[in-house]
């Protein structure tokens, strides 16, 4: 006799697998078209009909890509902003959420929705006044407007560390007041050890913000030879045509630090994104 309660359930299983195939084929589909076209040549690119599969498989696109623009340069450039900018954020984010949760102090409340109003201010309307000011003391064409800003915390980095934080349980950091232990003990000892799984979910974060920024350089940056990835990439493009083949290359090659990076912290990022809003 068939139960009709299990067939039902293996029912709705098949049909939650197939809704995820599809919506993970959705979003993988770019990073698909990407490698592939990496590997054709330019005009296999445009061959009508438009295949998905190279026609000619071809590797000279990424050493082809690597150098017809300094791109090791960039890379550097960008490595060295990403580091700074994921150690500034590591730093200075679970101390500031750290005292908005756990120190009583008056006005946290208000810092903490002034905080949260900030996210709703578009990056068009500071990068201005932004530029503005960094122009007046000198600071354009040098990286300090894109690292500085890592060391002075970010709204929604701090926002959910301090989410995070609210979920450990007060009588830790009391029962650490009572042997001795000063704020500064209890943060460090106590507080921050607790918060791997937050730290690695705003590493990544942080990770993927510097690595991939795109606008902020191109204010703030115009020397050639201080360029980032994301800006030493739009030089395929030129006022007539684009070289997709090499583009697309070196494009896999600009993503895959990023592939890596979430694929070994996953397990963290996931863990930190699940509690970081147990108690509000």
């Amino acid at each position: 006799m068939i139960d009709k309660y299990q067939l039902r359930k293996d029912i709705w299983r098949v049909c939650f697998f197939i809704i995820v195939a599809v919506l993970v084929l959705i979003y993988v589909s770019p990073f698909l078209v990407m490698f592939f076209t990496s590997f054709k040549t330019n005009s296999d690119a445009f061959t009508i009909p438009v295949r998905l599969f190279p026609r000619k498989w071809v590797s000279e696109n990424y050493p082809a890509a690597m150098s017809a623009i300094p791109y090791f340069r960039y890379m550097g450039n960008t490595i060295y902003i990403t580091v700074l900018s994921v150690i500034g954020q590591l730093i200075v984010t679970p101390m500031v959420a750290y005292s908005l949760s756990k120190i009583n102090w008056k006005g946290s409340k208000i810092i903490s929705g002034l905080l949260m109003a900030t996210m709703m201010i578009p990056i068009s309307v500071t990068m201005v006044p932004l530029y503005r000011i960094y122009s007046k003391i000198g600071l354009t064409n040098t990286y300090v407007p894109l690292i500085l800003p890592a060391f002075l915390g970010k709204a929604f980095y701090i926002i959910i560390t301090r989410q995070f934080f609210m979920g450990i349980p007060n009588s830790l950091i009391e029962a650490a007041k009572i042997d001795g232990a000063n704020e500064f003990q209890r943060y460090t000892r106590i507080a921050l050890p607790l918060t791997k799984p937050i730290m690695t979910t705003v590493g990544i974060y942080a990770f993927l913000d510097a690595w991939s920024d795109y606008l902020m350089p191109m204010i703030f940056i115009s020397r050639p030879e201080k360029y980032t990835l994301s800006l030493g990439l739009q030089q395929f493009m030129s006022e007539y045509s684009v070289d997709w083949a090499r583009l697309m290359a070196a494009a896999m090659v600009f993503v895959l630090p990023v592939v890596i990076c979430f694929a070994v912290f996953q397990k963290n990022f996931v863990r930190g994104v699940a509690t970081s809003g147990l108690k509000a």
